[in-house]
């Protein structure tokens, strides 16, 4: 436990830093050109290293030893952020960096991720992770005030160096804490490479049945769950004419995810969070779709909105399918290959995220918005019964107590033994 601290807390450090900087280079681009777009654009490109370089560069948590790729992420990204900072930096000079400070957010994630699991055995890596989920939550919505408070006293810049300074202190505590471990993959007799670690990743995910189907409920629940949010300032205007309430309704789902985390992951037992997971995902799906489905039954006003934002709530809290998907998966990867695994998951998590966003918002050029959140819930709803019904075939046979014996994934540099 005594290494779980400097990972949770440092990793809550970064959040914070790194929601405050989102929202000051959001408003320094949109300051320097009055462009929505490349304000937007800006707001966008933590999803972009995931996507293009999310499984080679986790697959380092599992090449190098796993306390030097944390240390040396917060490193670079501390020196990277504090040169964004600069006064007069060149607008293509500074999306530059910011595209370099969130390459290196893949291997910081992945080794983080890693470590959590070895560091935290049986249960408490499940209690571990719904107490970082929820605090992500919480630091996120700190993050984004912190950063709009600062705002009002001070400038982008100075924000900016706040956010430099969360990464290097993050670093000086994992050094004085993590304890050092050699990296855990195993390359005696051949010659390694980054790539074909990165390939063995995407092969183990894809050859064991278990493991596509935990992904395959994370990414369609994603993509169709998070797709409102790339449309809650249209939807504002909807319900209630302006866009005060864009940030209460991007809000509201996190909110639930924090209540979903503390009751799944501290007061339900192992048994009980892999039987609540099908529930939670419906009701994540099923609150969308009836909060799309609002402006029908009351039209729009203060009581449209205050249900809507209910509805946001507990589809929030079906969020917290998260935890039995995260230990499920967990439970099904070797040790030596959690790193490019997590790199696989994320980066597909990252890319839905993204494209759920960007058909959110070409559907809303000809349906009202809350169509288009009606239509994400329940196309959401049909597409996830298929990974559903996968992860339900591919349980693992238990022994009568709180914890299934799970078989051991394939290697991925070889057939599947599925």
């Amino acid at each position: 436990m005594a290494e779980f601290r400097p990972l949770f807390g440092s990793y809550l450090l970064s959040t914070i830093g790194d929601e405050l900087a989102r929202v000051a280079l959001t408003v320094l681009v949109f300051q320097r050109t009055q462009s929505t777009l490349l304000s937007a654009i800006t707001f966008a490109i933590s999803y972009l290293p995931w996507i293009v370089g999310g499984p080679v560069l986790a697959a380092l948590a599992d090449r190098l030893p796993r306390h030097r790729v944390l240390i040396a992420s917060d490193v670079a990204r501390a020196v990277l952020v504090a040169g964004m900072a600069l006064p007069g930096m060149p607008l293509a000079l500074l999306l530059a960096l910011l595209l370099l400070v969130s390459l290196c957010s893949p291997p910081f994630e992945a080794a983080r991720s890693a470590l959590m699991a070895d560091v935290l055995e049986g249960d408490r890596y499940a209690v571990a992770t719904s107490l970082t989920g929820i605090s992500t939550q919480i630091a996120q919505l700190v993050g984004f005030l912190l950063g709009g408070a600062l705002l009002v006293q001070f400038s982008p810049s100075a924000c900016l160096l706040l956010n430099a300074a969360t990464f290097a202190v993050s670093a000086v505590w994992l050094t004085l804490r993590l304890q050092r471990r050699p990296a855990p993959a195993d390359t005696a007799g051949e010659v390694a490479t980054l790539w074909r670690d990165t390939a063995s990743g995407v092969r183990l995910v894809a050859s064991a049945p278990r493991l596509l189907a935990i992904v395959g409920v994370l990414w369609v629940a994603a993509l169709f769950v998070n797709a409102p949010e790339g449309i809650a300032t249209p939807l504002a205007l909807q319900l209630q004419g302006t866009t005060a309430a864009t940030g209460v309704l991007l809000a509201a789902g996190p909110a639930g995810t924090v209540l979903g985390g503390v009751v799944v992951g501290r007061f339900c037992p192992p048994h009980v969070r892999e039987r609540l997971l099908a529930p939670l995902v419906a009701l994540s799906l099923g609150g969308v779709l009836l909060a799309g489905l609002v402006p029908v039954w009351l039209g729009t006003g203060a009581g449209a909105l205050g249900l809507v934002l209910a509805l946001l709530f507990l589809a929030g809290i079906g969020g917290a399918c998260s935890i039995p998907l995260n230990v499920a998966f967990v439970q099904a990867v070797p040790s030596a290959y959690r790193g490019r695994a997590f790199g696989v998951a994320a980066a597909g998590l990252a890319g839905v995220q993204g494209l759920g966003a960007v058909l959110a918002g070409l559907g809303a050029e000809a349906l009202r918005p809350s169509t288009v959140v009606a239509l994400s819930g329940g196309i959401g709803l049909v597409a996830v019964v298929v990974p559903l019904l996968g992860l339900r075939r591919t349980r693992p046979r238990s022994d009568g107590g709180d914890t299934a014996h799970v078989a051991p994934a394939p290697d991925p540099g070889g057939p599947s033994t599925s």
